[in-house]
This record gives C-alpha cells, structure tokens and sequence, in this order.
C-alpha cells in the first residue's frame, strides 16, 4: 500500500459516485477518474514505460493532468511535472537531466515542449481531451497498481532555480502520503463534503499536494482552474459554493483589490503560503471576505508542508504556525548550532517529508542534508510558544553598512500605507555601504503616492538605517509560475 496513487483506488471504492473533479460545467466522478487512470496505466506500459521510468507531464490545471498523474504512478512510473510555459532550451534541460522517457504536452501549448522533446531526443504525445479519450478507451484498465518501495521516488520536482540550474527534488511516495495525509486529516480538516478551488499550479508542489492530493485523499471535489483570475475564482467560489480556498500572497492581494463583489460565504478556510503573507493583507481579505486565512510553510524538498497554523489551535498573524506531525524543526547559526531561544537562526527540518536528495547531485544533497536536517536558506525566529516566524530568505539579507537589514519588514511596513499594493524590497551595490536598500512598489488602482511620500512614510516607522534610499513605482511586480514574487528580477528603472 505505499504507492501514492492508492489514494484515488480507495477514494473510488469508497464513493464512487461522487464528483472528483470540476472545470467549469464539466464533472468527473471519483469511479471515472479512477477508470481513466488505469486506462492511462494500461497505455503506458503499451508504450514502453517501465517501473522507475520518467514521465514528464507538460499540462496546466485539466482534468487529463490528475488522469495522467495517477497513471503514471500506477504504472510504477516518476512523475516529472513542468511548467507548460518553459521553453525549448528548459524543456530539453528538464527531459535529458530527468532521463525522461516520454512527455505528454498540452495541445494549445506554443510547440516549445515539442521541440525541446526532439531536442533531447524524447518521445512526445499532445494531449486534446476528445483525441486523449479516445486513446485510454482503446485499453482495458491495468489490473494492478504497480508495488513500490515508501522509499522509491514518485515524483521528481524541478526546483526554480533561483541559486542556479534546477534541481529535480526527489520526492518518495512515502513522504508523499505523509504529507497529504497530514494535510489532510490535521490541517486541512477536509471531509467528502467538501470543494477545494485548485487555482494553484499542480506541476508545483503547493497545489500538486496541498490541493490534488488532499483532495482526492479525502475524497473531496477539486475545482480545477487553469490560470488564475480573480474574477475567475470568484465566480467558482459561487457557482461550486466551494469552502476552501489555497493561494499565494499576489492571489490573495489580487481578490482583495478586485472591484467585483461575489458569494464567498460557503469557504470555512483559507490557506496560504508559497511566501509570506503581508499581515496588512491577510486582515483586509479577512474583513472584505469573511473567512479566517491560516498561513503555513514548505518548499519543494519537503513535499511541502512544514509547518502551519492550525485550525484547533491559537492562529498567530504573521506566523506560518508550529510544525505539523512528526516534522520537527530547528533554527541554526552559521555553525550548525543551535541558536539562543528568541534569536533569528536558518530554519532546519528532519522528517518524513524530507525529499530524498536532488536527482542524480550526491554533492548538493549532502550540502543540502548535511547531517539528516534540511538546510531551508530561510531564516525565522520562534516564540516562547513554538510559532514560527520567517525573517527573511537568507540570500535576501540586506547587509548595509555592517547592519542586517530583512526585507520583509520593510515590506510589511510599506504594505500599511493605504495606496500600497504590493511591494519588495531588495539590496542593491553601494560602493561605501557594500548594500543599500530600495523597494519596488506597485499601487493599488485608482491610488496616488509618490516614491519620495512612501520613503518618508517608512523613514518614520523603523530606524535609520533600515529605510529605503530608492523606491521605484512599477505597474507589475515579476512573479514565478506559481505567482510568487521574483526578486532576482527586480532592477532600477532604466533613467
């Protein structure tokens, strides 16, 4: 029973007649997906797909990516997810470094991921929902559900790349079904009765574990929305009547500056994370919307969820919540000591969610692991009741004239100023400082406020040393596949 994809097989005997997953009018049973993904299965091992074999998956949020998802697990396969909007010299990276043996690309998609397959020398299938259907019904079901190893990868999730090229985390079905089953039954609280609106990326970890995942575990409905858009997500909010909502931090400003009002009055929950929440944000969606947000953490090596506020538990603005079960944490100085309780240390994991290392990088994953704790580049603080707080990235310190300046509480100062719709903060060369701050700030519509008022506005709020020298006023603010913010993209205006 340690393969992941025994969730859907037991969700599908449980209640078969219920509905997995929703786009927009369109709905599939629990009993439907669970047959297409053993057709899937089936077709695969016509193709040649052996257990341990890599299957790379190119789709936006559609139901063919949970069928192909779930098959390729079946099937004994690895699931290699990517972003639909990679082009062809990163879809070739991700093919040759992963030892792909087959890319399944959506049909719309611009033909980067076919040329990047012909480059790496990949077997490539476009993916049309009416032309995909007709192939799983040319195979009977696979029987079985291939065996496994809790220690054997299902999933190899390639990291940003952020401190250069991507690193495929390998992520174990064990470490898989913990995490989700943590989310689950602790976190989430999810029942059968409940809908979940799947607006996050499922080729990334947050919205692959914390809304696929979850979802099936519990067997839940999952509302699949392929790009996100406020009023998108609204109205599927109202037309599902869903009762939970997982975003990150630009979503949640997003909804929160969007004019349209709607019926959100079926969410019991929102989740956060993918970055900090601004708490200036988080309590004007709760005002505007009626419905607490519980902020966590993860990242791609723990599959994700770390750590998190809990729904039965005292919920803390601003922390990302104590560890979740079995997980524990620490906070290290530069030695890989412990540092004094109160004082700001890198955040360090051990646990069952703990991916396996990076693909085929014995280096980086003992650099990374060096003593069975996860180095996370985060630092944080905890309080005397164990809450968690992140300070900053690590690599994101500004060290201005010898002083340590985070950028998230520039940026949390900023986000108090009424006209502030989001805003980063980031370090920039100064010949006799070595770093001076500067912020890059977006403003919500209709607002006015010059760079030299929103200077001054900080200026007045933290000590000398800490306010930014420069702010720049930009329309947009560079973000990831995921919507999280990009500060290695953020430069001075040119002039």
């Amino acid at each position: 029973m340690a393969n992941l994809a025994e969730f859907l097989v037991e969700t599908a005997a449980r209640q078969p007649e219920r509905t997995a997953l929703r786009l927009g009018p369109l709905r599939t049973s629990y009993a439907e997906l669970d047959e297409r993904s053993a057709r899937a299965a089936a077709l695969l091992h016509a193709e040649g797909v052996r257990p341990g074999d890599r299957v790379a998956l190119m789709l936006p949020n559609v139901p063919e990516f949970v069928v192909l998802y779930y098959g390729i697990l079946r099937a004994g396969g690895i699931v290699v997810p990517m972003n639909p909007l990679l082009k062809t010299r990163e879809t070739a990276y991700h093919l040759k470094d992963s030892g792909a043996v087959l890319l399944f690309e959506w049909h719309q998609a611009p033909g980067e991921g076919a040329a990047g397959a012909a480059e790496a020398g990949v077997r490539h299938v476009a993916v049309e929902p009416a032309a995909f259907a007709g192939a799983l019904a040319g195979y009977e079901p696979a029987a079985e559900v291939a065996a496994v190893a809790g220690d054997d990868v299902a999933v190899l999730l390639y990291t940003s790349g952020t401190t250069g090229r991507p690193k495929g985390a390998a992520l174990t079905h064990a470490g898989l079904r913990h995490n989700t089953d943590v989310n689950a039954v602790h976190v989430q609280q999810l029942t059968p009765d409940d809908v979940v609106v799947g607006c996050l990326p499922l080729f990334h970890i947050f919205g692959q574990t914390c809304t696929m995942n979850v979802a099936v575990r519990a067997g839940a409905s999952l509302t699949l929305i392929p790009r996100f858009d406020p009023q998108t997500v609204l109205d599927a909010i109202a037309r599902d009547r869903a009762t939970v909502f997982e975003g990150v931090p630009t979503m949640y400003a997003a909804l929160l500056q969007h004019p349209a009002e709607a019926d959100v009055s079926t969410l019991r929950m929102c989740v956060s994370g993918g970055a900090s929440l601004p708490v200036e944000v988080l309590h004007g969606f709760e005002r505007r919307f009626g419905c607490m947000v519980l902020e966590g953490f993860g990242m791609s090596e723990t599959s994700p969820v770390v750590s998190f506020n809990h729904p039965d538990r005292e919920r803390k603005a601003g922390s990302i919540g104590t560890p979740v079960k079995d997980v524990e944490v620490r906070l290290l100085d530069d030695r890989g000591q412990d540092v004094a309780p109160g004082e700001i240390g890198e955040l360090a994991v051990r646990g069952p969610n703990v991916m396996k290392g990076y693909w085929n990088r014995p280096e980086e994953t003992a650099a990374a692991i060096p003593d069975g704790w996860l180095r996370t580049g985060d630092l944080a603080r905890q309080d005397e009741d164990g809450y968690l707080y992140i300070v900053d990235r690590k690599k994101d310190l500004i060290i201005r004239g010898g002083y340590n300046v985070y950028p998230r509480e520039i940026e949390e100062v900023l986000h108090e100023h009424p006209a502030v719709a989001l805003a980063a903060v980031v370090g920039v060369p100064d010949e006799r400082l070595g770093e001076e701050v500067a912020a890059a700030v977006v403003l919500r519509a209709g607002a006015a406020a010059t760079g030299a008022e929103l200077q001054e506005f900080v200026k007045e709020r933290v000590a000398a040393y800490k306010y930014p020298r420069a702010v720049w006023l930009l329309d947009a603010l560079p973000t990831g596949p995921s919507g999280k913010i990009l500060k290695r993209e953020i430069h001075a205006p040119a002039g």
